[in-house]
């Protein structure tokens, strides 16, 4: 494998030791394909970076380590690609440690190691539970700061994201212009686990209890926004239910979604979802769902930039509220990608 980087350099940017980076150039054997993706797409992204080097001193090393279906991975990953050469304070550069599920034993793992190694800030989403809390507060020991993205984690210096509480209203908002008394609404979540999502579910029911009095919810957990796990675990849920009249999609895997409520007979008049990622677009645009609740993540990458050059104090001020408003998308208002 050609380069130009010294090995140590690779190392930190894929996350791995200089001896592992050392075998998958050299083509030895007893390195799984996993870690030789890693260091061929560590060597790409220090090409690709290179060439800011000249023009500015400081490098920093952050870190993006994220639980979430890989549609939403790769929109969040273009969004750091696009943000980070228009910052001025310092050369930025983004590792990446992406999987659609990860265990907490998996996600606190991947800290300990980003706190052994050195880090100038982790960008995290994960499920707000015990040994993660935990791993952050190792991370702040040792000054490496947290920012959650979308979902919130305690010990954090900074949440970014979508604000959740209004997206549950907003839902509920349009829900209630649509549906009348003794209606029921599927409101779907990837997991329970997630701040995010459960915080999501708690305004959406509340504000529908006002917006719609004697609309039942129908509360559906799992799958982890992954097609296979979501359709299978929906498909048992939906054979014991007689009517669905809207869906209120928190989580994703929504193919998976209207796949399993087409196998039980079930249609619902509204459909709401979340993010304009590329699958979400080809739905609304053929009509299988209705709204998308969207937020900017180029906005918000640019707010996690924000975060940590303002703790490093590299930045003067940082945005007093780092939330995104919620965005209704139609397809009659749905913006070119």
């Amino acid at each position: 494998m050609t380069h130009r980087f010294p090995i140590k350099e690779i190392a930190r940017q894929a996350g791995v030791g200089p001896a592992t980076v050392d075998r998958v150039l050299n083509g030895r054997a007893h390195v799984s394909a996993q870690t030789k993706a890693r260091v061929t797409a560590a060597i790409t992204e220090l090409e690709a970076q290179e060439s800011l080097l000249a023009a500015r001193g400081r490098r920093m090393f952050f870190d993006f380590v994220m639980e979430a279906p890989d549609r939403f991975s790769r929109e969040v990953k273009t969004a750091v690609e696009t943000v980070t050469p228009e910052i001025s304070a310092a050369v930025c550069r983004a590792r990446f440690r992406l999987a659609e599920t990860m265990s907490d034993e998996e996600v606190v793992a991947t800290l300990n190691r980003i706190a052994r190694r050195g880090s100038h800030g982790l960008c995290l989403k994960a499920r707000d539970s015990a040994p993660i809390r935990a791993a952050v507060a190792r991370l702040a020991e040792v000054g490496i700061p947290t920012v959650a993205l979308v979902t919130d984690v305690t010990g954090r210096v900074a949440y970014v994201g979508v604000d959740n509480a209004s997206a549950g209203r907003t839902a509920a908002l349009l829900m209630g212009l649509k549906l009348t008394q003794g209606a029921r609404v599927l409101a779907t979540r990837s997991g329970a686990e997630f701040s995010g999502e459960e915080e999501r579910l708690t305004a959406f029911r509340d504000a529908l209890a006002h917006y719609a009095p004697g609309v039942e919810v129908l509360d559906f957990s799992g799958g982890g926004g992954v097609y296979e796990r979501t359709a299978r675990l929906l498909s048992a849920t939906l054979a014991k239910v007689g009517a669905v009249h809207g869906v209120y999609s928190m989580g994703g895997a929504n193919r998976a979604i209207l796949d399993a409520m087409d196998a039980a007979h079930l249609n619902a008049s509204l459909f709401v979802a979340h993010d304009l990622d590329r699958a979400n677009r080809a739905l609304i645009a053929s009509g299988a769902i209705d709204i998308i609740l969207h937020h900017d993540l180029r906005a918000d990458m640019q707010n996690v930039f924000r975060a940590f050059l303002h703790h490093h104090r590299l930045v003067a001020g940082q945005p007093e509220d780092l939330m995104s408003p919620v965005q209704v998308i139609t397809r009659e208002n749905c913006p070119p990608r």
